[in-house]
């Protein structure tokens, strides 16, 4: 009998360059799980509906499971010429119980059941995944608890532009991290319906039942067209952009680590567990996690142009070109895994150098000139007014070579009578910090109020 499952059509063998073209074994053979599982599931379907026997049923998940255990302990073969992981399966399958074997595939397709064990396979990462961005998040959480109270130069454009709280800076990316696990839940729910019962494109004329399948394998629902089924990834898509995402969120983090590590800035020591050394430089310590962090954020976003590109111009329904899929998915996966798990170890070992961000807080100069602005619109002063008034001041500043802390009332006055006395208390880091009451501010209360949220939300006891 022909190995290939449309054998019965041609005349010829596949040539042996053709069979390795075409190979996807290779890579696909991940999910070898996910394959068994859907046609344990798909085979008591059939059985249900008296497509096959109850004894072939039994036949069949006692050889799938027989098959699933030797590919987990490596004593699986594999060859090109059986093309991808469903017809290796299949195949020994009717080795190894007969007949039998050759009825799985009954109502079946190769197109629905790899749509099938793809999004088996996404569902299950997109669960460990939203598991990773937890904890990195409580890396964040407890770095700010760690640190409530130490404040640091903000920064626009590069420069220091007002003085804010560490705690504030750090659950800046709790919140960023927070949204790529709203959006891995949301993308969840296109990939967990299911696809099998789509058959080749057109569905099927035999009597089985999708749902019973669905319920098995705990989709809460099934697709609704078969075309669109066998004929789209967008699903698959959509999880490359948000792994994207939040690989550029990584990136971000990685960025600043980077330069926080330097004597430039001197703002974190990074722990020896988490760099590297030179192969020349004795002295050197380098960052490399977060600038292979930073670094792979190119692979995954490749990912998702190889993705949109691979799909741009198909027509319905499926095309050989969606084997394509699956390297740049897996890919992201492991990719972003990786970098997770590394930012949560790199997080929670990690070292800030507290005179240092204060000092570099306080000695900017004009870090609270906003606040000397704001001031002046409490005394009645448009705010359009204010800021030049204390632009002007800011000017005297650099010609007079001190920074604006330190004029006296009488030099302040010269630029507003307005001024009085009181302008001291929000000039300084404390009081410029402690003034930004409002709603998602840097003020002590509010940053307090958010991380016990924070907490709150991740089960961490403050």
């Amino acid at each position: 009998m022909s190995k290939k499952p449309w054998g019965g059509r041609f005349a010829t063998g596949t040539a042996a360059t053709v069979e390795e073209f075409t190979a996807s074994h290779q890579f696909d053979r991940l999910l070898y799980r996910q394959d068994i599982a859907g046609s344990k599931a798909h085979a008591r379907m059939l059985a249900r509906q008296g497509l096959i026997s109850a004894e072939e049923g039994d036949l069949i998940i006692g050889g799938l499971s027989q098959i699933e255990a030797e590919i987990e302990h490596g004593h699986f073969e594999f060859l090109d010429e059986l093309e991808d992981i469903h017809m290796h399966i299949e195949q020994e399958l009717v080795v190894k119980i007969g007949p039998a074997g050759q009825k799985l595939h009954t109502a079946r397709s190769r197109n629905d059941q790899v749509a099938l064990d793809l999004r088996l396979y996404l569902r299950d990462e997109i669960d460990r995944i939203s598991e990773l961005v937890a904890e990195l998040q409580k890396s964040f959480v407890r770095q700010a608890r760690k640190n409530l109270g130490v404040v640091m130069p903000g920064y626009t454009h590069m420069q220091r532009a007002q003085p804010v709280l560490l705690s504030h800076h750090l659950l800046a990316y709790y919140e960023m991290f927070g949204r790529d696990r709203e959006r891995l839940t949301d993308c969840r729910k296109r990939v967990n319906v299911m696809p099998l019962g789509a058959a080749a494109l057109a569905g099927t004329g035999l009597p089985i039942d999708r749902e019973s399948v669905a319920a098995e394998l705990e989709f809460p629902s099934v697709t609704a067209n078969s075309m669109d089924t066998v004929g789209d990834r967008d699903f698959a898509i959509e999880f490359a952009a948000v792994a994207a995402l939040a690989q550029v969120h990584l990136s971000r983090l990685a960025e600043e680590l980077v330069l926080w590590s330097t004597e430039e800035f001197g703002f974190v020591h990074l722990a020896d567990s988490h760099c590297t050394g030179s192969s020349i430089m004795p002295q050197k310590k380098n960052p490399d996690i977060p600038e292979l962090i930073r670094g792979k954020s190119g692979r995954v976003i490749g990912n998702l142009m190889s993705l949109l590109t691979l799909v741009k111009g198909l027509p319905l329904t499926y095309n050989r070109d969606l084997q394509e899929d699956k390297e740049p998915i897996f890919d992201s996966v492991k990719t972003l895994s990786a970098c997770l798990s590394l930012a949560a170890e790199m997080l929670a070992n990690l070292e800030f150098r507290r005179e240092r961000l204060t000092a570099a807080a306080a000695g900017g100069g004009f870090m609270t000139a906003t606040d000397l602005a704001d001031y002046l619109v409490t005394r009645g002063l448009p705010f359009r007014q204010a800021h030049s008034v204390v632009g002007k001041a800011v000017a005297y500043c650099l010609t007079a070579g001190k920074p604006l802390t330190e004029l006296t009332l009488a030099e302040l006055q010269k630029f507003s009578r307005l001024i009085e006395v009181d302008v001291f208390t929000c000039l300084s880091v404390e009081g410029s910090v402690a003034s930004r009451r409002s709603t998602g501010g840097t003020a002590p209360e509010r940053v307090g109020e958010a991380l016990a949220r924070a907490e709150q939300a991740l089960g961490i006891s403050g």
